[in-house]
């Protein structure tokens, strides 16, 4: 059996490997070479080059992508040779020249895996050819001057023919060894088994692509959304002179998977507010760019959003409340403000709609709002919603509430950010009450913890946390809230029967564009006993391009130089029949049946 194994193992590797074609054609680069630098994305989607890694004694780059096997047989090998040669000098690279891979599912990979090296994007092979590599999973060695010393295989254990019990032969081992004692590796360079390396390439349009019959569609229903007037990003692309003029940026955006900005793993089609560019799409934006952005007949045109100054995402708010106007200095840190709102609320109040809506978003980051008893401090167990960029109002289903108790007020705790000049921010608070029956009460677990400590210059630190079901549940939505040195985070349920079920993966979490992902209104059962896990991990690294400090241990803390680990899980019990009529004028309850008063 374990022949039999071997060979049907090996016969899948091949075909894998053969499926890819010939590698690509490109001069030779002998091993001696001097490498003045190399350029290449992260998992942020930014551009990084070697300088931005630490100084180190010896570079190892390991060539992969997500689809070839032999890599993946190979991830937990180097992982463990990563954390062994870390403290030795060593700084290991995984670079990603997979065709049709991007940057989110590269991420992933090496969340998966659990991986601690840096995972970078070679889009255009460039790196590849520069190193004269040509199959994953290939490793270049250089030096601290930076001269090719050892590209190859990483051992000869797995092969497309077969593999071995242990590996035989360690040359990558080798190779850093004796580049680390300042000697010249005893091979210095193999062949290397394994799947070609492809160059991605855009297929010719069958015909002219113009802006008005085949992108300003795109541009409406995927772009638009977001980016008009009185928004947080940061500009429009409405029409077709705004568009043209960001093409070459669109593009890279659409190519790396950046935009339109999702950053669930695979599976989180799933979820309904789920965007993302077809196949289709990527392409059209892509030829309509190298086809030199023809503007097109301006009668095929779709109606494009207009400006709408002071518009309600919720519709016109039954309720507005208004908090104090707040001075934003032109740099520095703002502390925190508490700000409460001019209201009270003498009775029991339900409301099915909430936005909050800065005057002038670009600078106010996030706020949160949760009820307090008059004189009570900010809890966040009594949180209702917030604001993040990226973020949506409350939009609660039928038949779902969410119950403001009477003799509350509502306090805002509110992160205003510097852009570069003196401003100001006024903040209100638009609420759409409930009306007709209201059966479920919306409600969260927070998977949090407090007494994280981030080591200096850790690269994956874990921190995790875990809240139970108490009764059977529909989830409503997930949502996950770090700070700059947040790498990931994964949400897993572990049911009562013992099965377990990767609820939602962020492979790359952006902690400037914060989403929330909604499941389909009772879609998402979970039984009595379910255990929820939030699994993160931050990057204390020097590698991090936003780590305040990599040198520093890294606690919980409000401001961004602190971290926090929030996982929020949005359900409604399944079996709740609270049975009340909403007076939709007051959001009070106008008619309430004997049974099923909210708990």
């Amino acid at each position: 059996m374990t022949g039999l194994y071997h060979r049907v193992a090996a016969l899948t590797i091949l075909s894998a490997c053969l499926a890819f074609g010939a590698p690509t054609e490109q001069p030779e680069v002998k091993i001696g070479t001097a490498i003045k630098n190399l350029s290449f994305k992260d998992i942020r989607y930014l551009t990084r080059t070697l300088d931005d890694l630490p100084e180190a004694k010896a570079y190892a780059l390991v060539f992969v992508n997500n689809s070839c096997p032999l890599v993946k047989r190979y991830l937990p090998v180097l992982n463990k040779m990563e954390k062994s040669y870390r403290d030795k000098g060593v700084c290991f690279l995984a670079v990603n020249v997979g065709a049709e891979d991007d940057i989110r599912s590269m991420a992933e990979l090496a969340v998966e895996h659990e991986m601690e090296m840096p995972f970078v994007k070679d889009s255009y092979g460039d790196v590849a050819a520069t190193l004269g590599v040509r199959r994953t999973p290939e490793v270049v060695v250089l030096d601290a001057k930076r001269t090719i010393r050892y590209r190859g295989r990483i051992d000869d254990q797995y092969r497309i023919g077969g593999a071995l019990p242990k590996p035989t032969k360690n040359e990558l081992r080798d190779a850093l060894d004796a580049v680390l004692a300042g000697k010249a590796p005893p091979v210095a360079e193999t062949a290397v088994d394994g799947c070609p390396i492809t160059k991605a390439e855009l297929p010719e349009a069958k015909e002219p692509i113009t802006f008005a019959e085949h992108v300003a569609p795109i541009m409406s229903k995927q772009c638009a959304v977001c980016h008009r007037p009185n928004t947080s990003a940061p500009f429009s692309l409405i029409t077709y002179e705004q568009v043209a003029g960001k093409a070459k940026g669109i593009a890279e955006a659409v190519r790396d998977g950046r935009m339109p900005p999702w950053y669930g793993g695979a599976g989180s089609e799933q979820f309904t507010n789920h965007r993302a560019l077809s196949a289709k799409e990527r392409e059209t934006i892509l030829q309509w760019v190298k086809g030199g952005k023809r503007k097109g007949d301006e009668a095929k045109l779709p109606k494009m959003p207009k400006e709408e100054k002071g518009k309600w995402w919720i519709g016109e708010p039954d309720l507005v409340l208004k908090a104090g106007e707040h001075e934003i200095p032109a740099e520095g840190v703002v502390e925190y403000k508490y700000i409460p709102l001019p209201y009270l609320f003498l009775q029991d109040t339900w409301v099915q709609k909430v936005e909050i809506k800065p005057d002038n978003p670009k600078v106010l980051h996030h706020c949160n709002m949760a009820y307090m008893q008059v004189g009570e401090k900010w809890s966040g167990k009594n949180f209702i919603t917030g604001t993040v960029p990226g973020g949506e109002p409350m939009l609660l289903d039928k038949g779902v509430g969410f119950r403001i108790p009477a003799g509350s007020v509502l306090l805002l705790q509110a992160h205003y950010v510097p852009i570069g000049v003196k401003t100001k921010c006024r903040i209100s608070v638009g609420f759409k009450y409930a009306s007709g029956r209201i059966d479920q009460h919306l409600r969260f677990k927070l998977l949090v913890d407090h007494a994280f400590a981030i080591p200096p210059g850790a690269p994956a630190h874990k921190v995790s946390a875990e809240r139970t079901l108490n009764e059977d549940s529909v989830g409503v939505g997930l949502f996950t809230h770090m700070h700059f040195r947040g790498r990931d985070m994964t949400f897993k349920a572990h049911y009562p029967n013992g099965k377990s079920e990767t609820l939602l993966m962020v492979p790359n979490y952006n902690f400037d564009w914060q989403i929330p992902y909604r499941y389909a209104p009772g879609k998402k059962k979970f039984p009595k006993g379910t255990k929820l896990e939030a699994v993160a991990h931050y990057d204390n690294s020097p590698f991090n391009p936003f780590n305040p400090n990599p040198k520093a241990t890294v606690k919980d803390g409000l401001q961004t130089f602190h971290e926090m680990m929030n996982g929020f899980f949005f359900y409604v019990e399944e079996h709740e029949k609270l049975g009340l009529d909403i007076d939709p004028k007051t959001g009070r309850v106008s008619k309430e049946k004997e049974k099923g008063k909210d708990k």
